[in-house]
Protein backbone atom coordinates (compact mmCIF):
# COMPACT_ATOMS: atom_id res chain seq x y z
CA UNK A 1 0.00 0.00 0.00
CA UNK A 2 1.63 3.62 -0.89
CA UNK A 3 1.88 6.62 0.93
CA UNK A 4 0.25 9.98 0.76
CA UNK A 5 2.61 12.78 0.54
CA UNK A 6 2.40 13.90 3.78
CA UNK A 7 2.87 10.00 4.78
CA UNK A 8 5.61 10.31 2.94
CA UNK A 9 7.52 13.41 4.29
CA UNK A 10 7.03 12.55 7.68
CA UNK A 11 8.74 9.23 7.37
CA UNK A 12 11.61 10.80 5.42
CA UNK A 13 12.07 13.51 8.41
CA UNK A 14 11.71 10.46 11.23
CA UNK A 15 14.04 8.60 9.50
CA UNK A 16 12.09 5.91 9.13
CA UNK A 17 11.27 3.47 5.65
CA UNK A 18 7.19 4.19 6.44
CA UNK A 19 4.21 6.16 8.47
CA UNK A 20 0.53 5.55 8.82
CA UNK A 21 -2.31 7.59 10.09
CA UNK A 22 -2.06 7.77 13.94
CA UNK A 23 1.71 6.90 14.25
CA UNK A 24 3.36 9.33 16.44
CA UNK A 25 6.61 10.08 15.16
CA UNK A 26 9.07 13.13 16.07
CA UNK A 27 10.52 14.37 12.59
CA UNK A 28 13.44 16.59 12.23
CA UNK A 29 12.74 19.74 10.54
CA UNK A 30 14.73 21.43 8.07
CA UNK A 31 13.80 24.77 10.11
CA UNK A 32 11.47 26.26 12.97
CA UNK A 33 9.71 29.46 12.43
CA UNK A 34 8.56 31.62 14.94
CA UNK A 35 6.39 34.93 14.64
CA UNK A 36 7.06 38.25 16.45
CA UNK A 37 3.89 38.02 18.39
CA UNK A 38 5.31 34.76 19.76
CA UNK A 39 8.41 35.10 20.63
CA UNK A 40 8.19 37.15 24.40
CA UNK A 41 5.81 34.28 25.58
CA UNK A 42 8.20 31.48 24.42
CA UNK A 43 11.09 33.32 25.56
CA UNK A 44 9.96 33.81 29.29
CA UNK A 45 8.82 30.04 29.24
CA UNK A 46 12.05 29.11 29.11
CA UNK A 47 14.07 31.45 31.08
CA UNK A 48 11.72 30.22 33.59
CA UNK A 49 12.40 26.50 33.50
CA UNK A 50 16.45 27.83 33.34
CA UNK A 51 16.82 27.13 29.66
CA UNK A 52 18.75 29.82 27.80
CA UNK A 53 20.30 28.27 24.78
CA UNK A 54 18.17 26.72 21.82
CA UNK A 55 18.65 22.84 20.61
CA UNK A 56 19.54 24.49 17.21
CA UNK A 57 19.51 27.93 16.69
CA UNK A 58 20.87 27.79 13.05
CA UNK A 59 17.66 26.27 12.06
CA UNK A 60 15.54 29.01 13.81
CA UNK A 61 13.69 31.52 11.55
CA UNK A 62 12.01 34.47 13.34
CA UNK A 63 9.36 36.98 11.41
CA UNK A 64 8.27 40.24 12.17
CA UNK A 65 5.62 40.07 10.10
CA UNK A 66 2.15 40.61 12.35
CA UNK A 67 2.86 43.85 13.91
CA UNK A 68 5.25 45.88 11.57
CA UNK A 69 4.18 49.50 12.04
CA UNK A 70 4.49 50.02 15.86
CA UNK A 71 1.20 51.76 16.75
CA UNK A 72 1.33 51.65 20.44
CA UNK A 73 3.78 51.39 22.87
CA UNK A 74 3.46 47.70 24.04
CA UNK A 75 4.71 46.88 20.23
CA UNK A 76 7.43 49.01 20.28
CA UNK A 77 8.99 46.88 23.71
CA UNK A 78 8.08 43.49 22.10
CA UNK A 79 9.75 44.60 18.98
CA UNK A 80 12.71 45.75 21.34
CA UNK A 81 12.48 42.27 23.02
CA UNK A 82 12.40 40.50 20.28
CA UNK A 83 15.57 41.61 18.54
CA UNK A 84 17.75 40.98 22.25
CA UNK A 85 16.14 37.20 22.60
CA UNK A 86 17.26 37.05 18.48
CA UNK A 87 20.93 38.30 19.81
CA UNK A 88 20.59 36.32 23.07
CA UNK A 89 19.53 33.00 21.24
CA UNK A 90 22.23 33.46 18.31
CA UNK A 91 19.39 33.58 16.05
CA UNK A 92 20.84 34.73 12.81
CA UNK A 93 17.68 34.30 10.24
CA UNK A 94 15.92 37.31 11.58
CA UNK A 95 13.59 38.64 9.67
CA UNK A 96 13.06 41.94 11.48
CA UNK A 97 10.68 45.02 10.23
CA UNK A 98 11.69 45.72 6.13
CA UNK A 99 14.00 42.08 6.01
CA UNK A 100 11.62 40.06 4.82
CA UNK A 101 7.48 40.42 4.90
CA UNK A 102 5.10 37.73 5.55
CA UNK A 103 6.28 34.85 6.96
CA UNK A 104 3.88 32.20 5.07
CA UNK A 105 4.77 34.13 1.86
CA UNK A 106 8.46 35.20 1.43
CA UNK A 107 10.08 32.20 2.18
CA UNK A 108 8.80 29.91 -0.95
CA UNK A 109 10.01 33.23 -3.03
CA UNK A 110 13.01 33.22 -1.52
CA UNK A 111 13.98 29.80 -1.94
CA UNK A 112 14.21 29.30 1.95
CA UNK A 113 11.26 26.74 1.34
CA UNK A 114 11.50 24.54 -0.77
CA UNK A 115 9.82 21.40 -2.46
CA UNK A 116 9.66 18.21 0.44
CA UNK A 117 10.35 19.79 3.43
CA UNK A 118 9.33 19.80 7.00
CA UNK A 119 9.36 22.79 9.10
CA UNK A 120 7.39 23.38 12.52
CA UNK A 121 5.48 26.91 12.83
CA UNK A 122 3.78 28.74 15.96
CA UNK A 123 0.80 29.83 13.66
CA UNK A 124 -1.87 27.75 11.95
CA UNK A 125 -1.55 29.61 8.14
CA UNK A 126 2.06 27.58 8.04
CA UNK A 127 -0.36 24.97 5.75
CA UNK A 128 0.66 27.55 3.00
CA UNK A 129 3.67 25.96 2.45
CA UNK A 130 1.44 22.88 0.27
CA UNK A 131 1.58 25.28 -2.53
CA UNK A 132 5.43 24.86 -2.96
CA UNK A 133 4.92 20.89 -1.99
CA UNK A 134 6.37 21.15 1.27
CA UNK A 135 4.78 20.71 5.05
CA UNK A 136 4.72 23.75 7.69
CA UNK A 137 2.92 21.98 10.84
CA UNK A 138 1.65 24.27 13.50
CA UNK A 139 2.68 24.41 17.25
CA UNK A 140 0.72 27.33 18.76
CA UNK A 141 2.64 28.51 22.03
CA UNK A 142 3.93 24.44 22.17
CA UNK A 143 6.93 26.14 19.73
CA UNK A 144 8.80 26.82 22.91
CA UNK A 145 8.96 22.71 23.40
CA UNK A 146 10.25 22.61 19.30
CA UNK A 147 13.05 25.86 20.10
CA UNK A 148 14.26 23.81 23.27
CA UNK A 149 14.47 20.14 22.11
CA UNK A 150 14.80 20.82 17.99
CA UNK A 151 11.82 18.93 17.76
CA UNK A 152 7.98 17.58 18.99
CA UNK A 153 5.59 14.84 18.58
CA UNK A 154 3.44 14.40 15.43
CA UNK A 155 1.05 12.52 14.92
CA UNK A 156 0.51 11.64 11.51
CA UNK A 157 -2.57 12.84 10.31
CA UNK A 158 -5.17 11.50 7.56
CA UNK A 159 -5.47 12.73 4.30
CA UNK A 160 -8.26 13.74 1.99
CA UNK A 161 -7.77 14.22 -1.59
CA UNK A 162 -9.25 16.51 -3.86
CA UNK A 163 -9.35 16.13 -7.52
CA UNK A 164 -9.86 19.76 -9.08
CA UNK A 165 -11.43 18.68 -12.61
CA UNK A 166 -11.82 21.59 -15.26
CA UNK A 167 -10.23 25.49 -16.03
CA UNK A 168 -10.78 28.34 -14.73
CA UNK A 169 -13.04 30.79 -16.75
CA UNK A 170 -11.47 34.42 -17.25
CA UNK A 171 -11.98 36.29 -14.18
CA UNK A 172 -12.30 33.78 -12.05
CA UNK A 173 -9.50 33.27 -9.43
CA UNK A 174 -7.52 30.53 -7.17
CA UNK A 175 -9.27 32.27 -4.26
CA UNK A 176 -12.77 31.82 -5.57
CA UNK A 177 -12.17 28.18 -5.95
CA UNK A 178 -10.85 27.87 -1.89
CA UNK A 179 -14.06 30.20 -1.16
CA UNK A 180 -16.82 27.25 -3.19
CA UNK A 181 -14.50 24.43 -1.36
CA UNK A 182 -15.42 25.51 1.88
CA UNK A 183 -19.17 26.30 1.08
CA UNK A 184 -19.35 23.18 -0.41
CA UNK A 185 -18.13 21.52 3.31
CA UNK A 186 -19.65 23.28 5.31
CA UNK A 187 -23.06 22.48 3.40
CA UNK A 188 -21.57 18.70 3.06
CA UNK A 189 -22.27 18.67 -0.59
CA UNK A 190 -18.08 17.70 0.12
CA UNK A 191 -18.58 15.02 2.18
CA UNK A 192 -15.36 15.03 4.78
CA UNK A 193 -13.86 16.53 7.58
CA UNK A 194 -11.23 18.51 7.48
CA UNK A 195 -10.39 18.13 11.60
CA UNK A 196 -6.95 17.54 11.68
CA UNK A 197 -6.12 16.24 8.44
CA UNK A 198 -4.32 17.25 5.21
CA UNK A 199 -6.10 18.14 2.19
CA UNK A 200 -4.18 16.99 -0.73
CA UNK A 201 -4.94 18.66 -4.29
CA UNK A 202 -5.31 16.33 -7.57
CA UNK A 203 -6.46 16.88 -10.75
CA UNK A 204 -5.91 19.66 -13.23
CA UNK A 205 -3.75 21.64 -11.40
CA UNK A 206 -1.14 23.43 -13.89
CA UNK A 207 -3.21 26.40 -14.56
CA UNK A 208 -2.16 27.29 -11.16
CA UNK A 209 0.85 29.60 -10.64
CA UNK A 210 3.07 29.63 -6.91
CA UNK A 211 0.47 32.54 -5.96
CA UNK A 212 -2.69 30.97 -6.96
CA UNK A 213 -1.46 27.36 -5.24
CA UNK A 214 -0.96 29.81 -2.01
CA UNK A 215 -4.71 30.57 -2.05
CA UNK A 216 -6.11 27.28 -2.38
CA UNK A 217 -4.57 26.79 0.77
CA UNK A 218 -6.38 29.72 2.53
CA UNK A 219 -9.68 28.74 2.89
CA UNK A 220 -9.15 24.60 3.83
CA UNK A 221 -7.31 26.44 6.49
CA UNK A 222 -9.79 28.02 8.37
CA UNK A 223 -12.30 24.32 7.73
CA UNK A 224 -9.60 23.20 10.18
CA UNK A 225 -6.65 21.22 7.67
CA UNK A 226 -3.73 20.84 9.38
CA UNK A 227 -1.98 20.49 6.16
CA UNK A 228 -2.55 21.34 2.79
CA UNK A 229 -0.68 20.11 0.15
CA UNK A 230 -0.18 20.64 -4.12
CA UNK A 231 1.74 18.56 -5.77
CA UNK A 232 4.70 20.82 -7.73
CA UNK A 233 4.01 21.32 -11.34
CA UNK A 234 7.20 22.06 -13.54
CA UNK A 235 6.91 25.35 -13.40
CA UNK A 236 6.93 25.20 -9.50
CA UNK A 237 9.78 22.96 -9.39
CA UNK A 238 11.83 25.40 -11.97
CA UNK A 239 11.25 28.00 -9.55
CA UNK A 240 12.69 26.25 -6.89
CA UNK A 241 15.55 25.03 -8.73
CA UNK A 242 16.53 28.75 -9.29
CA UNK A 243 15.96 30.02 -6.03
CA UNK A 244 17.27 27.00 -4.02
CA UNK A 245 19.49 28.15 -0.94
CA UNK A 246 20.39 24.23 -0.08
CA UNK A 247 19.42 21.12 -1.37
CA UNK A 248 15.93 19.53 -1.47
CA UNK A 249 13.59 16.33 -2.89
CA UNK A 250 10.21 17.06 -3.88
CA UNK A 251 7.92 13.94 -2.41
CA UNK A 252 4.84 12.96 -4.55
CA UNK A 253 2.37 10.59 -2.74
CA UNK A 254 1.57 7.20 -4.76
CA UNK A 255 -0.86 6.15 -6.82
CA UNK A 256 -1.48 3.75 -4.49
CA UNK A 257 -1.99 6.10 -1.55
CA UNK A 258 -5.40 5.34 0.92
CA UNK A 259 -7.09 8.73 1.49
CA UNK A 260 -9.84 8.95 4.29
CA UNK A 261 -11.81 10.52 1.54
CA UNK A 262 -11.50 11.18 -2.44
CA UNK A 263 -13.48 14.29 -3.43
CA UNK A 264 -13.83 16.09 -7.04
CA UNK A 265 -14.63 19.48 -7.81
CA UNK A 266 -15.55 20.83 -11.30
CA UNK A 267 -14.52 24.32 -11.71
CA UNK A 268 -15.02 25.00 -15.37
CA UNK A 269 -18.51 26.62 -14.51
CA UNK A 270 -17.40 28.30 -11.61
CA UNK A 271 -18.09 32.27 -10.78
CA UNK A 272 -16.45 35.19 -8.83
CA UNK A 273 -16.93 33.99 -5.44
CA UNK A 274 -17.69 36.35 -2.07
CA UNK A 275 -17.59 35.10 1.71
CA UNK A 276 -20.69 37.14 3.99
CA UNK A 277 -19.21 37.81 7.40
CA UNK A 278 -18.91 35.45 9.89
CA UNK A 279 -16.73 33.07 7.98
CA UNK A 280 -15.38 31.45 4.44
CA UNK A 281 -17.91 29.19 4.74
CA UNK A 282 -20.82 31.37 4.35
CA UNK A 283 -19.46 31.85 0.44
CA UNK A 284 -21.92 32.95 -2.21
CA UNK A 285 -21.69 33.40 -5.83
CA UNK A 286 -20.89 37.22 -5.91
CA UNK A 287 -23.93 38.01 -8.21
CA UNK A 288 -25.90 37.26 -4.98
CA UNK A 289 -24.17 40.41 -3.27
CA UNK A 290 -23.28 42.62 -6.07
CA UNK A 291 -24.51 46.54 -5.05
CA UNK A 292 -23.65 46.01 -1.13
CA UNK A 293 -22.10 49.42 -0.23
CA UNK A 294 -18.55 49.10 1.09
CA UNK A 295 -16.86 51.59 3.36
CA UNK A 296 -12.82 49.80 3.66
CA UNK A 297 -10.81 48.10 1.60
CA UNK A 298 -7.63 45.71 2.13
CA UNK A 299 -5.60 43.78 -0.18
CA UNK A 300 -2.58 41.10 1.12
CA UNK A 301 -2.96 38.33 3.82
CA UNK A 302 -1.25 35.37 3.61
CA UNK A 303 -4.01 34.27 0.84
CA UNK A 304 -3.42 37.02 -1.48
CA UNK A 305 -0.29 38.95 -1.05
CA UNK A 306 2.31 37.71 -3.86
CA UNK A 307 3.48 39.71 -6.64
CA UNK A 308 0.66 38.09 -8.81
CA UNK A 309 -2.73 38.78 -6.68
CA UNK A 310 -0.94 42.92 -6.46
CA UNK A 311 -0.73 42.52 -10.19
CA UNK A 312 -4.07 41.19 -10.85
CA UNK A 313 -5.18 43.77 -8.39
CA UNK A 314 -3.47 47.01 -10.17
CA UNK A 315 -4.83 45.64 -13.78
CA UNK A 316 -8.17 46.43 -12.90
CA UNK A 317 -7.16 50.41 -10.85
CA UNK A 318 -5.43 51.18 -13.60
CA UNK A 319 -6.12 54.72 -14.60
CA UNK A 320 -9.05 54.68 -11.94
CA UNK A 321 -9.65 56.00 -8.80
CA UNK A 322 -10.78 54.94 -5.95
CA UNK A 323 -14.68 55.41 -4.51
CA UNK A 324 -14.76 58.64 -2.61
CA UNK A 325 -16.02 57.13 0.32
CA UNK A 326 -13.94 54.09 0.12
CA UNK A 327 -10.35 54.13 2.17
CA UNK A 328 -8.04 51.10 0.43
CA UNK A 329 -5.41 49.63 2.50
CA UNK A 330 -2.33 47.39 0.50
CA UNK A 331 0.43 45.40 2.34
CA UNK A 332 2.58 43.13 -0.26
CA UNK A 333 3.46 39.52 1.46
CA UNK A 334 7.05 40.30 0.62
CA UNK A 335 9.75 42.97 0.60
CA UNK A 336 10.76 41.84 -2.55
CA UNK A 337 7.02 41.88 -3.68
CA UNK A 338 7.51 45.33 -3.26
CA UNK A 339 10.12 46.37 -4.69
CA UNK A 340 9.26 44.15 -7.81
CA UNK A 341 6.01 46.38 -7.94
CA UNK A 342 7.49 50.18 -7.62
CA UNK A 343 10.20 48.77 -10.60
CA UNK A 344 7.58 47.52 -12.82
CA UNK A 345 4.96 50.34 -12.15
CA UNK A 346 2.08 48.93 -9.92
CA UNK A 347 2.85 50.59 -6.88
CA UNK A 348 1.83 53.66 -8.79
CA UNK A 349 -1.07 52.30 -9.90
CA UNK A 350 -2.25 52.03 -6.38
CA UNK A 351 -1.21 55.22 -4.74
CA UNK A 352 -2.35 57.22 -8.24
CA UNK A 353 -5.80 55.22 -7.76
CA UNK A 354 -5.55 56.64 -3.90
CA UNK A 355 -5.08 53.56 -2.02
CA UNK A 356 -2.55 53.48 1.15
CA UNK A 357 0.36 51.49 0.66
CA UNK A 358 1.91 49.39 4.01
CA UNK A 359 4.83 47.01 4.64
CA UNK A 360 5.35 43.76 4.23
CA UNK A 361 3.15 41.53 6.19
CA UNK A 362 0.16 40.62 7.79
CA UNK A 363 -1.32 44.18 7.47
CA UNK A 364 -4.84 44.53 8.93
CA UNK A 365 -5.33 40.54 8.80
CA UNK A 366 -3.82 40.91 12.51
CA UNK A 367 -6.63 41.57 14.14
CA UNK A 368 -6.40 45.52 12.99
CA UNK A 369 -3.61 47.00 14.75
CA UNK A 370 -3.51 49.32 11.69
CA UNK A 371 -6.33 50.08 9.06
CA UNK A 372 -9.22 48.72 11.23
CA UNK A 373 -12.88 49.78 10.71
CA UNK A 374 -15.71 51.43 12.66
CA UNK A 375 -18.88 50.39 14.33
CA UNK A 376 -21.38 49.54 11.47
CA UNK A 377 -19.19 49.94 8.29
CA UNK A 378 -18.39 47.37 5.54
CA UNK A 379 -15.37 46.06 4.81
CA UNK A 380 -14.06 43.54 1.36
CA UNK A 381 -10.58 42.00 1.53
CA UNK A 382 -8.44 39.35 0.71
CA UNK A 383 -8.05 38.47 4.39
CA UNK A 384 -7.22 35.00 5.71
CA UNK A 385 -10.70 34.97 7.34
CA UNK A 386 -13.63 37.24 8.25
CA UNK A 387 -14.66 36.35 11.42
CA UNK A 388 -17.29 39.07 13.28
CA UNK A 389 -14.64 41.45 14.79
CA UNK A 390 -11.26 40.45 12.77
CA UNK A 391 -10.88 44.52 11.59
CA UNK A 392 -12.07 45.62 14.75
CA UNK A 393 -15.93 46.57 15.34
CA UNK A 394 -17.38 43.50 15.97
CA UNK A 395 -20.61 44.10 14.27
CA UNK A 396 -18.50 45.78 11.06
CA UNK A 397 -19.62 43.72 8.30
CA UNK A 398 -16.47 41.90 6.83
CA UNK A 399 -16.75 40.28 3.20
CA UNK A 400 -13.90 37.98 1.36
CA UNK A 401 -13.24 38.15 -2.18
CA UNK A 402 -10.29 37.82 -4.72
CA UNK A 403 -7.81 40.39 -5.41
CA UNK A 404 -9.84 41.02 -8.60
CA UNK A 405 -13.10 41.70 -7.01
CA UNK A 406 -11.67 43.56 -3.75
CA UNK A 407 -10.28 45.81 -6.79
CA UNK A 408 -13.84 46.37 -8.62
CA UNK A 409 -15.16 46.90 -5.82
CA UNK A 410 -12.87 49.63 -4.47
CA UNK A 411 -13.26 51.53 -7.82
CA UNK A 412 -16.92 51.06 -7.79
CA UNK A 413 -18.04 51.56 -4.28
CA UNK A 414 -19.92 48.29 -3.78
CA UNK A 415 -19.17 44.83 -3.88
CA UNK A 416 -18.89 44.48 -7.81
CA UNK A 417 -17.80 41.68 -10.57
CA UNK A 418 -13.96 41.96 -11.94
CA UNK A 419 -15.19 40.95 -15.23
CA UNK A 420 -17.84 43.93 -15.60
CA UNK A 421 -15.04 46.42 -14.84
CA UNK A 422 -14.72 47.97 -18.59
Amino acid sequence: MGSTAVEKTLAVKSGMASVKPGDVVYPQPDFVMIHDGVVMGAKRELDALGIDRLAAPDKVVMVTDHDVIYGSSRAAERGAYNREAARRWGVKNFFDVGRGGHGHVFPMETGMLLPGMFYFDNDRHSTNAGAIGAFGFRMGTEISRVLATGTNWVMVPKTVRLTIKGRLAPGVHARDVGFRIAALLESGELAADLDYRVLEYAGELDQFDLAARTALCSSPTEMRAYGVFVPPSAAVLAHAKAKAQRPYTPIFPDADAQYDADLDLDVSALQPQVAKPGGVQHSVDLSTVAGTRIDHVFLGSCGSSFFEDMQSAAAILDGRKLAPHVRMFVAPGSEQSTQRMAREGVLQIFLEAGAVMLPAGCGPCNDAVIGPVHSGEVSISTAANNNFGRFGAKDAQLYLGSPATVAASAVAGVIADPREIK
